[in-house]
């Protein structure tokens, strides 16, 4: 490993919406390459053509200007390690693919598909390594004048690593430990096809790491089986000494049962597995995002980072910058990370009473505009000061308070049934000539005078109050009745009273 500037990359494929798995792992290698004063390199694998998907790079690239997660090189960042397309190094893997055949580390094979399936039903359990190679059709087993022939008639061929057996390979994780693997489990992948001239994922990662010097390889979970394989092409290559150190992280595991989360699991639970709302070209299908259902990216980011890392410590409101600090990748878990999207929401919530309610506002005054209601943003800012703590989502404001600009024309039937007695109307019309008397219609204005109206008339605090809601709001819930009533004012608090008295007799 190199022993100058940490370097780390995250290198997606544009296949499809990045996945929230992705985005952690992104979120890791920001959060390492940050804490070490290194970089984080963007890079795109797209060397699988077949599975390329019209703008999945672009929507890769919004989420994370969404999230704050910032690259300081890549695909639309620049850089002097480019290109920083797969795609567009292929005259780079070809040199490389032919530095492994030229020292006997890599051979061609021609086997056909429909050889290769033959002796999977010939040979149990079936894999081309040292002890099936022999048998096959490639460039150990074929003369090479044989060899140069078919590939100057066109003939279609992989080139396979060489792998012998008897090793054992010493993978060094910064999470897992040194993990040992014999080479004997371990077939001759494949590095390139020349149907397309383009590279598998091995060679091409192995190849991009070395020469854009990145130092830490922070991945998931499921790509571990790969690491020997990584290992021995470094050791092919002769770049020991520039090995980066790798870290597999835990993977991310459904809320319920047993297996990695998908986005049947989101979709059946009913939450997000995607950070912005996808539109499937080829199915038309749309997906929900972090986004657009609401979620702040400082709360993404925060319930992402302790999932499968926890900083020892009772705290769990971090910013990036204390996320940055905290962080230690040795202390991330070795087993899966239950998915607990509840917390997720939990987390979005601590945010909104975090945030100022000016900010909220801000956010809120677009949802009342569009219900028709014309407020200032002093009216909004207070209607948010005083319901905020009660939603986990902005866009949860407007049922829960949508009365303060709204007066009801209807009555809950439970509400009414329970707390408009035969002797509400009297008193609400006695409430409604104190209220007629106050100058001062602030809290501190209302409070003292009708309370003291209640302890005169000997009666019961909560008959009056209880009503007193019904008939401003039209339900039994909302904050304390001062509250609403100092809000509405004078005028508008008097003509709901009238209202629901004429209503509910």
């Amino acid at each position: 490993m190199s022993e100058g500037k940490v370097r780390v990359r995250f290198a997606p494929s544009p296949t499809g919406p990045l996945h929230i798995g992705g985005v952690r792992t992104a979120l890791y290698n920001y959060l390492f390459a940050r804490q070490h004063g290194g970089e984080l390199v963007f890079r795109i694998e797209d060397t699988d053509s077949q599975r390329f998907v019209p703008g999945a790079e672009e929507y890769i690239l919004e989420s994370f200007k969404w999230l704050g997660i910032r690259f300081d090189e890549g695909v639309s960042f620049g850089g002097k390690h480019g290109p920083y397309r797969q795609s567009e190094r292929r005259d780079i893997y070809k040199e490389y693919v032919g530095k492994l055949l030229d020292t006997g580390k890599a051979y061609i094979a021609f086997d056909t598909p429909e050889e290769l399936e033959a002796k999977r039903k010939e040979i149990e359990n079936f894999q081309y390594d040292s002890h099936t190679r022999g048998r096959m059709r490639n460039s150990l087993t074929l003369p090479k004048e044989e060899v140069e022939g078919l590939i100057e008639d066109g003939q279609q061929y992989v080139v396979r690593f060489k792998i012998d057996a008897g090793q054992e390979i010493h993978v060094n994780d910064m999470i897992r430990g040194d993990v040992r693997v014999k080479s004997d489990i371990l077939d001759d992948k494949v590095l390139y096809k020349s149907a397309d001239e383009l590279p598998t994922y091995h060679l091409a990662n192995i190849v991009d790491d070395h020469l854009m010097e990145i130092t830490h390889v922070i991945r998931g979970e499921e790509w571990l089986p790969s690491a020997p394989l990584h290992v021995l092409l470094y050791r092919a290559f002769g770049w020991e000494d520039t090995m980066p150190q790798f870290a597999h992280l835990p993977l991310l595991l459904k809320p319920e049962g047993k297996g990695k989360l998908s986005k049947r699991d989101g979709d059946r639970l009913g939450f997000p597995v995607f950070p912005l709302e996808w539109h499937d070209p080829k199915t038309e299908e749309v997906s929900s995002g972090y986004r657009e259902s609401g979620y702040f990216p400082e709360a993404v980011v925060n319930f992402l980072a302790l999932l499968g890392w926890n900083p020892g410590t009772e705290q769990e409101l971090f910013s990036l910058d204390e996320l940055v600090e905290a962080f230690d990748i040795t202390k991330c878990s070795k087993s899966g990370a239950k998915f607990d999207y509840q917390k997720g929401i939990w987390f979005n919530h601590e945010y909104i009473l975090s945030k100022n309610d000016d900010e909220i506002a801000r956010l809120f005054a677009p949802i009342v505009a569009n219900n028709g209601v014309d407020a200032t943003m002093e009216q909004i800012t207070a209607v948010v000061h005083l319901m905020k703590d009660r939603v986990s989502f902005v866009k949860e404001l407007w049922d829960l308070c949508s009365f303060f600009f709204i007066a009801p024309t209807e009555y809950d039937a439970k509400t009414v049934k329970k707390r408009w007695k035969d002797y509400s109307a009297k008193q609400m019309t006695e409430l409604a000539e104190v209220l007629e008397e106050i100058d001062d219609f602030s809290i501190e204005g209302q409070e003292p005078i009708v309370m003291k109206w209640v302890e005169e008339k000997e009666y019961k605090l909560g008959d009056i109050m209880n009503a007193f809601r019904l008939a401003l709001v039209g339900i039994g819930k909302g904050p304390g009745m001062f509250d609403i009533s100092a809000f509405l004012g004078k005028e508008e608090t008097l003509r709901r009273l009238h209202a629901a008295i004429a209503a509910l007799g």
